[in-house]
């Protein structure tokens, strides 16, 4: 056998073993979404309902209707900052499970902020401060448990749980009593006006603010992947010791992580409310934090795909919630989808690391 025959056939395994590895990657992606809404169906027809109806009627309504298409694209605004700041802490070996306290607090505070604002400075300004704010409210609400990370090692799962819960009931406390609007009936802010929210795009109801989530994921794709922030971030987060022997800056680090993942979190808090509501009722939580999470797990923390991940889900939030209605089936169905997709993922992980050592042994 020739070198060069040698060559094309080594050239030619390596060839197959990348399709390979990348047909695995597709198939860990694509087979807990398939097997979710198989066994979803499954559930669905337990109930008395078509599966295919509503499958089909969430797509007509979230994806192919103009005004259902639009709705799901606002909807990816939040969810794509919040995805933006997990992305950061989980590549960085962190999880930032405070995300809907910081995320609501930014809201509260941004929303009594607005109106205040829009009064005594030009509009501009007044998204300029409120973005500003609203990520620094949340970046300091991950100061406890990061401190307790970098400090102590106390487990961040903990603690930013903890947080949450405070940040939660801490913005109710803030909507009902001090933020407290005296001219309505229910505790909320006072309104911001609609001409002062966000600017529309090509006068619809799609606001700036989803261009400015797309452009922030997309940076955190390229800062975690493409710079030596990134690259350090990660490798305190793969093995802290070895960062320390590197003689990174392991707790600085760590509150750079925190901090970055927190404030994209109240950013996405000050969009929601700048861009579609212009004011928060108490006990109001749509709990973006750990709906996302799954999504950027199936994404493998990479933004491009965290972007398809998070369409994907706006679909199913927005023709769930038309189905629902028309339909008849609960709304709360998406949550159950949302369920099986980390239960299956989880499965598909764990039969995927078997298969692999059964490879190495």
């Amino acid at each position: 056998m020739t070198q060069e025959t040698e060559s094309r056939l080594s050239s030619t395994e390596t060839g197959n073993s990348t399709m390979n590895e990348h047909g695995m990657a597709a198939a860990r992606i694509m087979l807990p979404i398939l097997l979710a809404l198989i066994v979803g169906g499954l559930i669905l027809i337990a109930l008395g309902k078509n599966p295919l109806e509503y499958y089909w009627y969430v797509v007509k309504r979230g994806l192919l209707s103009p005004t259902g298409l639009q709705a799901t694209i606002v909807r990816m605004a939040p969810l794509l900052l919040v995805a933006a700041g997990l992305i950061v802490a989980f590549r960085a070996g962190i999880w930032n499970l405070g995300i809907d306290g910081q995320f609501l607090l930014a809201a509260a505070i941004v929303a009594a902020l607005s109106p205040v604002l829009s009064h005594i400075m030009p509009i501009w300004l007044v998204f300029v401060v409120c973005f500003s704010v609203a990520a620094a409210v949340g970046a300091a609400w991950s100061l406890i448990p990061a401190f307790l990370k970098a400090t102590y090692g106390i487990n961040e799962i903990i603690t930013t749980l903890m947080m949450t819960f405070l940040g939660i009931n801490f913005a109710n406390v803030l909507i009902k009593i001090p933020f407290n609007d005296p001219n309505t009936t229910v505790p909320q802010t006072a309104t911001l006006a609609v001409e002062d929210r966000l600017p529309r795009l090509f006068d619809t109801p799609v606001h700036i603010g989803v261009i400015f989530a797309l452009v922030a994921v997309i940076g955190v794709h390229l800062i975690m992947t493409r710079t030596s922030l990134g690259l350090k971030l990660q490798i305190v987060g793969a093995n802290p010791k070895a960062a320390v022997h590197a003689g990174l800056k392991v707790r600085a680090l760590t509150y750079a992580a925190f901090c970055i993942s927190a404030a994209l979190s109240g950013l996405g808090g000050a969009v929601e409310i700048l861009g579609v509501w212009g004011t928060m009722r108490a006990d109001w939580n749509p709990a973006y934090g750990l709906l996302v999470v799954p999504l950027v797990f199936l994404a493998r923390f990479n933004g491009i795909g965290t972007i398809a991940f998070v369409l994907f889900f706006a679909i199913l939030m927005i023709g769930g919630e038309s189905a629902s209605r028309r339909l008849g089936v609960p709304h709360s169905y998406i949550l159950v989808l949302v369920a099986l997709l980390l239960i299956f993922m989880a499965l598909v992980e764990y039969l995927d690391h078997r298969w692999r050592q059964k490879r190495m042994t």
